[in-house]
């Protein structure tokens, strides 16, 4: 019994730590769409509140259903994309008609398997070179915000660096632990009680042509290239194959369930994907499932206090979530770094991929992970189509 115990501990503290990481790192841009669409603050909690649960709910089922870490959330991407499209004046309950029809195209790409195919062919030494540069903004975040709040999250680092020699396991969430502790000292946060208990909002949707072509296509285009497709790209650089059928109509229409509640749309995960998928969440690649269940139930529990969390959010600096965000990815980092160099005859296009990716380059409203992926290949087919005509 306490050898099985010792061997789930791994896995349980490493799916806790994504989630939530991953929850605390995205919280404040999803706040900011919701509040430039003209969201109440009762209506983002009821957004925060079911989609927490939603997407809990699923990470469970299809982690337990197909014996893989398969984590899901909501698109931070997306949200980044619904923050500019507060300007252009169209009402949340307009905003909720919009993310109806993205969610439906979500649904509706689970049904096309051509699309599936293609995007789990991608080699392992581009898709961990695309993330190793999503993630490394997020790994020198640290660093950059410890010379603006050298007290909070100095210790934190050295924290994490002494345990990561002394119980690699224990490092990140002993090292959150400490940063979000003294986060709450230091800046005196303090959560009012009437902000603990969450409740849902039924919200009834209207539709606009405008809106849909506005907001709900490139809401669905975003979210596809900047999180699916680098979800599962990111997967299989673990050894993972994501059933794409099941998962996307799981998330389609889940988030069409949320949408009247307010909620956006839901995908796989990327950078949460990677904490659950190595080595780090289990030695054993069949044990790593229990990472993401375990980060479902995290969610689930989150969800109870929807309210606590966007109020400590609100009131911690960006900086500290980021550089929380970045503790937990410097493992992940190291392996996605190490992956780029695997294959002699992939490393040109690996190391263009994580150039791209680390970039920030987005065009079309589209990130750079996606462009990475695209360049990457490209690269990838060239160099083995002029071999071929060398020989």
């Amino acid at each position: 019994m306490p050898s099985s115990g010792l061997r789930l501990r791994a896995p349980i503290l490493a799916g806790t730590v994504a989630s939530i990481t991953g929850q605390a790192a995205s919280t404040g841009v999803v706040l900011a769409a919701l509040s430039a669409l003209g969201a109440t603050q009762a209506q983002i909690v009821s957004v925060v509140f079911v989609m927490l649960l939603l997407y809990g709910t699923l990470s469970i089922v299809l982690s337990w259903r197909y014996k893989m870490p398969i984590s899901i959330v909501w698109s931070t991407p997306g949200a980044a994309l619904l923050v500019s499209a507060g300007g252009l004046g169209f009402g949340f309950e307009t905003a909720v008609g919009a993310f109806i029809v993205a969610s439906l195209l979500i649904a509706l790409t689970g049904l096309w398997p051509s699309l599936g195919k293609l995007v789990t062919s991608i080699p392992k030494p581009i898709a961990g070179a695309m993330l190793a540069g999503v993630i490394f903004s997020f790994c020198i975040a640290p660093f950059s915000a410890a010379g603006k709040y050298p007290l909070i999250v100095i210790p934190a680092i050295l924290v994490w660096l002494l345990l990561y020699k002394l119980a690699q396991v224990w490092a990140t969430p002993i090292a959150m632990v400490v940063l979000f502790a003294l986060t709450a000292i230091e800046l005196q946060i303090s959560i009012p009680v009437e902000d603990i208990l969450p409740a849902a909002q039924l919200i009834a949707p209207q539709f606009s042509v405008v809106a849909i072509i506005s907001i709900g296509i490139p809401l669905y285009l975003v979210t596809m290239a900047s999180q699916n497709i680098p979800g599962i790209a990111i997967m299989k650089s673990y050894g993972y194959e994501v059933p794409f059928r099941p998962a996307m109509l799981a998330t389609g229409l889940g988030s069409l369930v949320a949408n009247f509640f307010g909620g956006f749309v839901t995908n796989l995960a990327a950078i949460t994907a990677a904490l659950n998928a190595n080595e780090q969440a289990h030695r054993n690649p069949e044990k790593r499932w229990i990472a993401s269940v375990s980060g479902g139930v995290v969610y689930l529990l989150l969800a109870l206090t929807a309210g606590a969390s966007i109020s400590f959010v609100i009131q911690a600096p960006r900086e500290i979530i980021l550089a929380g965000a970045g503790l937990a990815l410097f493992a992940t980092m190291i392996g996605a770094l190490s992956s780029i160099v695997e294959e002699p005859e992939l490393r040109l296009p690996a190391v263009i991929a994580f150039l791209v990716a680390s970039s920030g380059f987005t065009a079309y409203s589209i990130g750079p992970a996606f462009w990475a992926l695209v360049v990457g290949v490209l690269v990838w087919l060239w160099l083995g189509k002029r071999k071929k005509t060398a020989a």
